[in-house]
């Protein structure tokens, strides 16, 4: 089943939101796994942890293959382009909110100054 994109885009969203999720992505940036392997560094169930695979999956982010008695856990990095990609969007208007804290953090030093040196000649 194919989700539009906004749908997509609304299941990585959500697959990120948790952080054992963001952890499971991480360790396979580092290369396909096993269940067991994704469950050993966390204190949580085989069946918590497929749980969480199954979310990912369903947000395009994981696959799982299979080779012979095992099924490895696979990376699928292009959703996070597509949530990247959006997130971009809103760069230029976090750059010019910055450009204008600046400004203004740069306003107040120069009136600091000429108010503290208009104390000195006092």
């Amino acid at each position: 089943m194919s989700l539009a994109p906004v749908d997509q885009l609304d299941h990585v969203f959500a697959a990120l939101a948790d952080p054992t999720r963001r952890a499971i992505l991480a360790r396979l940036a580092a290369g396909e796994a096993t269940v067991n392997e994704l469950v050993a560094p966390f204190a949580l169930s085989q069946p918590t942890i497929s749980k969480h695979l199954k979310v990912l999956e369903r947000a395009g982010l994981v696959s799982r293959g299979r080779a012979a008695q095992f099924r490895p856990v696979r990376l699928n990095a292009a959703p996070l382009a597509d949530a990247a990609q959006w997130i971009g969007g809103y760069r230029r208007f976090w750059e010019q909110s910055f450009d204008r804290l600046d400004a203004y953090v740069q306003d107040l030093k120069r009136k600091e100054k000429r108010n503290a040196s208009q104390r000195k000649r006092k």
